[in-house]
């Protein structure tokens, strides 16, 4: 066998990975399922999709095909305004889905991106619908990523709404730190893959005030930043500014 054919075979082997075997299968669709469910949604799911740097999964408008899955890496979403400016809408992380929210139109309203190399499961749509009717523990679990999408958005709405600056980025920081928890790592340290200017956007912030709260939150010993590794060191603090209930050394301006 030659190299080409050799490289075949791991690549086709590295595709294999089952449902049941993965170890995100308590974050994502296979939540509560019993070994014949798992192996119905196996037969469904089109095995991992390695997207590079700044590929794009799909594009705003693209016809509602598949739904993905997070396996690895950072993707970011990002909608239009109505004065044509990019909005970031979101940041999802490993066993979170994507394409939800194109089920009302048959159209995706947004555009996703990955921000690092990452890797999704496709999951086609209409043969999931199709299972779904089948198998009622399958259903209930779109029921509750559906919830949880809406939670986020609820959460969104109010961040820009309400929150000043400084509650916006002690939210959001620990809000990573809750959802890397949950994939069983360490919530308290963690990378952030998208650039501030990302991190701006979807805040609802101007760049020079992102990294002015960054440098403020370190100062204060809130968290200890390298590059784009962050460590919360003070989770209480964190808690009283985003719940409104404490304030850094100096209060940050409503942006």
């Amino acid at each position: 066998m030659n190299k080409k054919e050799n490289a075949k075979v791991i690549n086709i082997a590295s595709i294999k990975a089952a449902c049941k075997d993965c170890n995100l299968r308590e974050l994502c669709l296979p939540l509560g399922l019993g070994e014949p469910d798992l192996t119905a949604l196996d037969k469904v799911i089109r095995r991992r999709r390695t997207l590079r740097k700044g590929e794009q999964l799909y594009r705003l408008g693209d016809p509602l095909k598949s739904l993905y899955a997070v396996r690895s890496g950072t993707l970011k979403t990002t909608g239009l305004m109505e004065d044509g400016r990019v909005q970031v809408t979101g940041f999802h992380l490993a066993g979170e889905l994507l394409g939800i929210d194109a089920i009302n139109t048959d159209q995706h309203p947004c555009s996703a991106e990955a921000l690092e190399t990452s890797e999704v499961c496709e999951i086609p749509y209409i043969a999931l619908e199709e299972l779904a009717h089948q198998v009622p523990g399958l259903q209930h679990q779109l029921f509750r990523v559906m919830s949880r999408e809406i939670v986020e958005d609820e959460r969104l709405l109010m961040m820009l709404g309400r929150m000043n600056a400084e509650e916006r980025l002690a939210s959001c920081l620990l809000s990573f730190s809750r959802r890397h928890e949950r994939l069983g790592v360490n919530g308290a340290a963690f990378k952030l893959s998208m650039s501030r200017q990302d991190l701006g956007d979807y805040l609802g912030l101007a760049l020079e005030t992102v990294s002015r709260l960054f440098s403020r939150f370190q100062e204060e010993g809130l968290i200890e930043v390298q590059g784009r590794h962050v460590h919360l060191r003070d989770n209480d603090r964190l808690h009283a500014i985003a719940g409104g209930n404490g304030n850094s050394r100096s209060h940050a301006q409503r942006n």
